[in-house]
């Protein structure tokens, strides 16, 4: 990494901790933010010089959720293959999931993860464990020995466990330790099979539905047990308006709890199916437009703290499949900003809002230092045009599985440079 200082100058400098947009840039050194600059500042003379020619400058996002095939599934992604699109759309740190074959259950296969991150992909990995051992909803998992082996959250992924004992006995020891447990809010027997939400389409299209009271019944189980044991907690989907009020509730009486929701849910209905379309199934299945409404709502009030992308590569032959046996999933570490930013150009929400849910919540719900726009912060940053028009051609992602529910869609908003630690990681071509 070059020693010389850069500044990054002419740029629109979102913060979302301020929840302000001013003009300026930034002063990068040693790896962190030395300073941030008004249009005035005098710059050093050693300092190399970007000009962001006006567009925006903001932190780096921070994903929680991105499915990565190794070990096991490196036909569908590899960290390689990752990293690549996660630098392509601003998303400068991976917090990924332990839904890996073989599960990530011990710190050994943590630390293999970490290890080929950090050769194979330029940028930050912060590795969640697995809950239960294997994801089986039935023995913990060493909590304490894979948090110091570098575990950021422990979750089962869309395994509910099911027995709430074994959920609460887990609760408690995580709490203990103060670790965070990620769950995904779902009625496990209810929601078996489903393929959609239930309502006047699933019927028409004939496909086995889910009702959204099994997010809720979900919820409200899982808030129970934290008030029983004082764990941290996050939801890593609500999807539903009927979540809402259990999870506003939990809050206010000041139960350590956060929620995430999907891109995909914040800018897609279920409608978007369509004709049996398996790009559009992903877990939960997609919502009625109120409930869409309704999320989106619950981003700007603050109910919903994060927003992510649940990157989850699928190949190709599990996608062509008929709607009900076809795997869940789409990827979205490159389409999470241009789609994130439909709800700036709706008027829905405003930058610095959209940049708290992206960035700065989902790093202060993980102890990462990451996410911010201050001065000592890690000089993890994306440069992004928000305006820029273009066509989605899933066969230009870097994802090596292409199954993005954004194939052909119109957008605007293209990533133009990230930065890791200071260091350019990507540029748009002829940039």
């Amino acid at each position: 990494m070059s020693q010389r200082p850069t500044a990054l100058i002419n740029a629109r400098v979102i913060d979302p901790a301020a929840a302000e947009i001013s003009a300026g840039g930034v002063l990068i050194e040693g790896g962190v933010i030395a300073r941030i600059l008004s249009p005035a500042d005098t710059l050093p003379a050693e300092a190399e010089i970007v000009d962001c020619a006006g567009k925006c400058l903001a932190p780096g996002i921070v994903d929680i959720g991105v499915k990565v095939g190794e070990p096991g599934e490196r036909h569908k992604e590899s960290f390689k293959t990752a990293g690549r699109a996660a630098a392509a759309g601003g998303v400068t740190t991976m917090v990924t999931r332990a839904d890996t074959s073989p599960t990530i259950d011990s710190p050994e296969t943590l630390e293999f993860a970490a290890r080929r991150a950090a050769q194979m992909s330029p940028v930050r990995l912060a590795p969640m464990a697995a809950l239960t051992k294997g994801r089986a909803g039935r023995e913990m998992v060493e909590i304490g020995f894979l948090r110091d082996a570098g575990a950021v959250a422990f979750s089962d992924g869309d395994h509910v466990v099911e027995n709430p004992k074994v959920f609460s006995r887990c609760l408690s020891y995580a709490a203990s330790l103060g670790a965070l447990v990620m769950a995904h809010p779902q009625d496990p027997g209810l929601s078996a099979g489903a393929a959609v939400t239930s309502g006047k389409f699933a019927t028409l299209r004939g496909l086995p539905a889910v009702s959204p009271m099994a997010e809720r019944m979900g919820l409200e189980r899982d808030l129970a047990l934290v008030e029983m044991t004082g764990a941290r907690y996050h939801a890593d989907q609500i999807t539903t308006a009927r979540a809402l009020p259990a999870l506003t509730r939990a809050k206010e009486i000041g139960l350590d709890v956060t929620a995430g929701v999907s891109i995909h849910h914040l800018t897609l209905n279920e409608f978007d199916v369509g004709d049996y379309r398996t790009f559009f199934k992903v877990k939960p299945p997609l919502r009625s437009e109120d409930d869409r409404l309704a999320m989106v709502e619950a981003v700007a009030q603050g109910v919903i703290d994060v927003i992510c992308s649940m990157h989850t590569p699928q190949d190709e032959e599990s996608k062509r499949l008929p709607f009900e046996e076809a795997a869940s999933g789409a990827v979205g570490l490159e389409t999470l900003l241009p789609a994130a930013l439909r709800l700036v150009h709706s008027g829905d929400l405003s930058l610095p809002v959209l940049w708290r849910a992206l960035s700065l919540n989902p790093a202060d719900r993980l102890g990462l230092p990451q996410g911010r726009m201050a001065v000592g912060a890690p000089a993890d940053l994306v440069l992004f045009d928000p305006d820029a028009p273009f066509v989605l051609d899933r066969a230009k992602l870097h994802s090596k599985s292409k199954n993005t529910p954004f194939d052909g869609a119109r957008m605007q908003g293209r990533v133009l440079r990230s930065f890791v630690g200071g260091t350019q990681i990507y540029a748009r071509d002829g940039l």
